[in-house]
């Protein structure tokens, strides 16, 4: 039943009369009634980590923030738990909830406990919730989105319509973890922006990527200021084309024919260009360092 109302997140299992007296006294108790999709006062020390957590960063800023006030008023919005054996709870959502919890010597804190069978079920809530209420990274979001597809088998449209963003948005985000090990902490660290990790996909290999990334974390250069090397570098000699060989057309039907194949398969503006009897060149239109990363992707994805 849970998993039919992941895209309104777990708040739409939680009815708010259910929501009052929440806060976790230091010296609290369990007061799980035994009951399912129900809050509780659950002792810290009977709470398990979250094997699928999707954070991978803890900034331990905000983290300190969170303690003051959970020290002031309180943990007012639940942790998301299941029971597991041994009279112990496996964490859902609410990670920095209970560590800051741990760290101010809270006993206990509010849950709301629900039942998840599987992994595969308690997996994708982890996620999809993480994803709808945490402040993940764009690497971290990314990561999520890729484990939904291949743990749970979902597709990025599927994808889209539990987290209740566009199928544009999760493929931009999924295309982050194409970049280099190097760029990709260099983002998850907020050294570089979403929009500069976006720009350097569009460069033709990783060298280039690399070369690029160094230069913005040495000058600080605005995203406008990266797509503009973006597009410059492309025109620059150092850019190897793929050559793409086929035969030469026997008439002006066949051009036209084959101009039409790539039009549909690349999805853009295609002219095949003949200069004597069985020799020529392609010319494939781009509009913006994205259309051509999109493009490349095509055609170097595309089996021999």
């Amino acid at each position: 039943m849970a998993k039919t109302v992941l895209g309104k997140g777990l708040n739409a299992l939680i009815q708010r009369s259910s929501m009052a007296d929440t806060t976790a006294a230091p010296g609290a108790q369990n007061s799980d009634p035994g009951q399912t999709d129900t809050i509780a006062k659950i002792e810290l020390s009977k709470i398990r980590p979250n094997p699928f957590q999707p954070r991978m960063d803890f900034d331990q800023g905000a983290l300190e923030d969170l303690k003051r006030s959970i020290l002031e008023k309180g943990v007012i919005q639940p942790i998301t738990v299941r029971r597991v054996a041994d009279g112990m709870y496996e964490l859902i959502s609410g990670e920095r909830r209970v560590r800051a919890s741990q760290d101010i010597n809270l006993k206990a804190i509010p849950a709301y406990i629900i039942e998840v069978s599987r992994d595969e079920e308690m997996l994708e809530l982890a996620l999809v919730e993480n994803l709808q209420r945490e402040h993940l990274n764009p690497i971290e979001i990314a990561i999520s989105y890729q484990r939904l597809i291949d743990e749970c088998s979902l597709t990025q449209d599927l994808v889209a319509r539990k987290i209740g963003k566009d199928r544009t948005t999760v493929t931009n985000f999924l295309r982050l973890l194409k970049l280099p090990d190097k760029i990709q902490r260099s983002l998850r660290r907020e050294e570089i922006s979403m929009g500069h990790a976006r720009a350097l996909l569009a460069l033709p290999n990783e060298s280039a990527q690399l070369r690029v990334w160094q230069k913005v974390a040495k000058e600080g250069f605005s995203v406008r200021k990266v797509e503009e090397i973006v597009r410059n570098f492309g025109a620059g000699p150092s850019v190897k084309t793929r050559e793409v060989s086929i035969p030469a057309p026997p008439q002006d039907g066949g051009v036209r024919s084959m101009e039409s194949r790539l039009r549909h398969a690349l999805g853009t503006k295609v002219q095949i260009k003949s200069s004597s009897p069985g020799k020529g060149e392609i010319v494939i239109e781009y509009y913006s360092p994205d259309d051509l990363e999109r493009i490349i992707e095509i055609v170097t994805d595309r089996k021999e």
